[in-house]
């Protein structure tokens, strides 16, 4: 079995190997410490992997930052110091959920449960939405959003939304008249309650609808710009690291 572990204390990273290869069917495959390092090792290799042991907060930010620019499709097993990211953690491929500092005991845990999922699963890929149905929250989708129009607000359908865009520290949603709605949602947020993943933050201002987009082409720095079927405020330029993941969404049958 390979491991991935993503962890940014030193001595916690050589305990969790320690632990993990003390299983002579086990095998690390590498220790990164970023959120910098973890995406591109993540969109080059994640299939090659079996499990991923994770801390929550890196050197550089929040890890759940990497499920927003990769579709991480192995489970986790989120190790960390803190106890409120737990429900987070189960949205985003979370297998287990370890608090620091753990013992041997928790870590074979992770495996046998890891095992019994896959025995469970046996015909089918161990993909995240496997481990999502036996352990995420199973409540109704959210397909509506309340939007405000000068004084007023009302439900608008995730389907009629184009894309959402910050401007002046507030989220704006666009319809597909390009007509501007204020959202009292953070971007992240709103990715949060994208359960049919209609929708894809191809940076740090924009989030766009699969329907919205019309054409798509390189752009300077690897960078690729997206062509909407509605006006925008400005360019819809996917940030180099996104590029890959948004170009497998693309392709996603829907």
């Amino acid at each position: 079995m390979k491991v991935l572990i993503i962890e940014d204390e030193k001595k916690t990273a050589l305990l969790l190997r320690e632990i993990i290869e003390s299983n002579s069917e086990r095998l690390v495959v590498n220790v990164l410490d970023s959120i910098e390092e973890a995406v591109p090792y993540l969109i080059k290799n994640q299939m090659k992997i079996d499990l991923i042991f994770m801390d929550i907060q890196l050197a550089d930010g929040i890890s759940f930052e990497i499920f927003k620019q990769v579709q991480v499709q192995i489970p986790v097993v989120f190790c960390t110091a803190y106890d409120s990211y737990m429900l987070k953690a189960f949205k985003n491929s979370g297998l287990d959920y370890i608090l620091k500092p753990f013992r041997d005991e928790e870590i074979e845990m992770a495996f046998a449960k890891l095992n019994q999922l896959k025995d469970k699963y046996a015909n089918a890929t161990l993909k995240s939405d496997l481990i999502s149905k036996t352990l995420a929250d199973n409540g109704p989708k959210q397909s509506t959003f309340l939007v405000r129009y000068r004084q007023k607000m009302f439900a608008m359908n995730t389907s009629d939304i184009a894309f959402l865009f910050i401007e002046n520290n507030n989220v704006f949603v666009f319809n597909f008249n390009s007509e501007k709605y204020l959202i009292s949602k953070t971007l992240e947020q709103f990715m949060e309650a994208d359960s049919y993943n209609d929708f894809f933050r191809i940076n740090r201002k924009m989030i766009l609808n699969r329907k919205a987009v019309k054409e798509i082409e390189p752009y300077f720095m690897r960078k690729v710009v997206v062509h909407l079927k509605v006006n925008s405020p400005e360019k819809a330029i996917v940030s180099r690291l996104k590029v890959t993941p948004f170009l497998k969404w693309i392709e996603m049958r829907h």
